[in-house]
């Protein structure tokens, strides 16, 4: 649609897709959970928790794959969870926290290759959606409102309508009054879409921090406090920015990334997060981890990230109040990453291993990059290296970080997620 220099509102018919929502009753969606010790095979890949000797990797939407790596040189996937809508998890104490679409629910591991259903809390996370794939917006208008209170959103139907249509720029959002159908917010570029705990990748949205489980969807972080028989909720969920992405737990404080940068909560008092500081980038897709005070962050482009930049920004967290920026870094197209007694992996070009002991000289210390796989996200744990990578899982042994060795491959049936 093309529009007229200097004329804010228009009026026009357009023609447009966008996508409308797919219901499941929620009894149905609820009684659909599933533990199978059978071999599942992995068709897709996501967020990844390690945990006492296994690595647990989220399928988006479908559920969670238990996958024995006691010897990373031999994983053996030993089990399969069909959790309908899962995206995120945790594991605290044998109790695996995962996320269910609006639900939050837990398995008992002590068996990780037959976990026990032990627990639901319900609509928990209301702001919670299936991932949006084809780059569209959503008609919030068609679920909110009465009619769909006994039901989930479950999926995306992509739909074409023709519509008499009023357009109203500025700001960074367009707002559109479409005959019949209500209001409808687009952004424009923007994505709707060890101990006793476990370690999480750093595009994690669970961090864990001494008896509470931190959440962030979208823009709402909620709390969970796991010192109970069964999780609590504790109070209402707190606004913390526009569509939070990740979250990393260091020290009494937690570390957020956002599409327009990074932001510092201190948690102090655990049940009253507090933002300290925040400090901006270009828009794009961010996570974040920390190590001896230094924060890496890498930000990346592509459909939706909003921009063309990708680079790893290195900051000074020492005084969490006052971040400073210490150096940026050019890169392809990096996304997660991870940090090891100074040893820097970032999943870029396939992975790249850096010395990250002077956060000045980075690129001038690369230890090893290893191509032939777009990776999307690492665990670093006792000299082994986990990434999942799109057609699957890799690992490492970087003992002799001179001679970083690879161990084992588990391929992936790719559907891809961003």
């Amino acid at each position: 649609m093309g529009l007229v220099a200097c004329e804010d509102n228009i009026s026009e018919t357009v023609t447009y897709k966008i996508n409308e929502p797919v219901f499941m009753d929620k009894a149905d969606f609820r009684s659909s959970v599933k533990v199978k010790s059978e071999v599942h095979e992995l068709t897709g890949y996501g967020k990844i928790s390690y945990y006492n000797g296994y690595l647990y990797m989220s399928e988006p939407g479908k559920g969670i794959h238990v996958i024995n790596n006691q010897d990373p040189a031999h994983p053996e996937v030993v089990g399969y969870i069909e959790l309908l809508g899962n995206a995120d998890l945790s594991i605290r104490n044998n109790l695996l926290y995962a996320d269910s679409y609006i639900d939050l629910v837990w398995f008992d591991v002590s068996n990780p290759a037959l976990p026990q259903l032990a627990g639901r809390l319900e609509n928990v996370f209301p702001e919670a959606l299936p991932i949006i794939e084809n780059g569209l917006g959503i008609d919030y208008m068609s679920f909110y409102g009465e009619g769909h209170e006994d039901e989930v959103i479950v999926g995306w139907k992509e739909v074409e309508r023709t519509e008499s249509v009023k357009e109203y720029n500025g700001g960074g959002f367009f707002w559109r009054w479409f005959g019949g159908e209500g209001l409808i917010l687009a952004e424009k570029n923007f994505d709707t879409s060890i101990g006793g705990n476990s370690i999480n990748g750093s595009m994690s949205r669970f961090s864990i921090y001494l008896d509470y489980l931190y959440v962030v969807i979208n823009n709402q972080m909620s709390i969970f406090d796991l010192s109970k028989l069964q999780p609590e909720k504790v109070g209402e969920s707190t606004y913390v920015g526009f569509n939070v992405e990740t979250i990393f737990s260091y020290k009494n404080h937690m570390y957020m990334g956002t599409p327009t940068g990074m932001l510092i909560y201190s948690v102090e008092n655990p049940l009253e997060p507090v933002q300290v500081s925040s400090i901006q980038h270009v828009f794009g897709c961010d996570p974040v981890v920390v190590e001896d005070d230094i924060a890496y962050v890498t930000i990346h482009s592509g459909n939706n990230c909003g921009q063309d930049r990708n680079d790893l920004i290195v900051i000074d967290v020492k005084n969490p109040a006052k971040p400073k920026q210490l150096v940026s870094y050019g890169m392809t197209m990096p996304k997660g990453l991870g940090i090891d007694n100074k040893t820097l992996f970032v999943c870029d070009e396939g992975l790249k291993v850096y010395n990250a002991t002077n956060p000045l000289t980075i690129m001038a210390n690369e230890l090893a990059h290893h191509e032939g796989m777009e990776g999307y996200d690492v665990i670093p744990f006792n000299n082994v290296l986990m990434m999942i990578a799109e057609d699957g899982i890799y690992q490492y042994d970087y003992t002799n970080l001179q001679d970083i060795k690879p161990l084992s491959f588990l391929p992936v049936a790719n559907d891809s997620i961003e």
